[in-house]
């Protein structure tokens, strides 16, 4: 079986690499172009092209794949495409290209988390449980039939980075189950129920800031959908303080009030409906630390509000 393999960043390599692993054909991988990268804007290939690389494999780079690749891909004669975490929308003139279509690793239980941010979006939300879903791409935004789905338990203090990592690892073995009903010719297409989609949005920067009038499940559950990105803040004297991690606890003050601040007990911020302890920060142009150490030698009065 001939495939394009089609995918950006470091969630879409494990995947990539199972299938070269199990001796798929990969006939081609296609990838964003090149970003400039760091204070000095140096050109860097993305994660995926950098295992195609590694791999032997052609790589082919497109800014809008449906403008500039359709010809590239005909000429191909894939009977498969599989797109992971890819970032452009492929029309249909490229989803008819390949024999059997193309299928797609998705980060969430469709038809939930269709869209951008699908896994820092369940965390965001406190899911308990999520999971990969591989599915059959059309022209809609992940409304393709399922063919496969697993699921995982998702622990409450993990961070979306940590369930990024793990749900990697699951693509790469869902694929492989996926391809394998198609070999067998045991392959079937699920419709999704439309009652239970959701559609999430791509986060911003801005959208990051931690607001203490919120109750502190939702807080913890904030702090840890957006780490590593793009890492929840707050502000204390006009100056801005990332939060990487939370506990929660249960004292009472107003929502945003500095309970507690030494190096003994820790930092604890007042919630809606109880407290919040910061356990890793970091200050503008300082380094990421804990918050017992960061109160060895940075000053924060009890009874002090962080910005709301």
């Amino acid at each position: 079986m001939r495939i394009v393999y089609l995918g950006t960043p470091d969630f879409a390599v494990l995947p990539l690499q199972k299938l070269i692993d199990e001796g798929y054909d990969i006939v081609a991988v296609c990838t964003n172009k090149d970003k400039p990268v760091g204070r000095k804007q140096i050109l860097t290939a993305c994660p995926v092209k950098e295992c195609a690389i590694k791999n032997n494999l052609e790589v082919l780079q497109y800014d809008k794949i449906r403008v500039e690749g359709v010809e590239d891909l005909k000429k191909l004669n894939a009977d498969l495409f599989i797109t992971c975490a890819f970032g452009q929308i492929l029309s249909k003139e490229i989803l008819d290209i390949p024999k059997y279509g193309t299928f797609n690793i998705h980060g969430s239980l469709l038809p939930k988390y269709r869209g951008s941010s699908p896994i820092q979006w369940a965390v965001l939300n406190g899911e308990k449980e999520t999971g990969i879903t591989i599915m059959r791409t059309d022209i809609g935004i992940d409304t393709g039939d399922i063919i496969y789905q697993e699921k995982i338990a998702v622990d409450e203090n993990e961070t979306s980075g940590e369930l990024f990592d793990r749900l990697s690892v699951l693509g790469a073995d869902c694929i492989i189950k996926a391809l394998k009903l198609l070999e067998n010719g045991k392959i079937t297409y699920q419709k999704q129920d439309e009652k239970e989609a959701t559609l999430t949005k791509m986060l911003k920067k801005e959208e990051a800031k931690i607001n203490f009038e919120n109750n502190t499940d939702s807080i913890h559950n904030f702090v840890r959908g957006m780490n590593p990105w793009p890492v929840a803040f707050t502000e204390y004297n006009g100056e801005i303080i990332k939060v990487f991690k939370t506990k929660k606890g249960s004292s009472k003050g107003k929502a945003g009030e500095i309970l507690t601040a030494n190096p003994k007990d820790g930092l604890e911020i007042a919630t809606l409906d109880g407290s919040i302890f910061i356990i890793e920060l970091q200050k503008a142009g300082g380094k990421r630390m804990l918050a017992t150490d960061f109160l060895r030698g940075n000053k924060i009065n009890e009874g002090d509000f962080f910005s709301k």
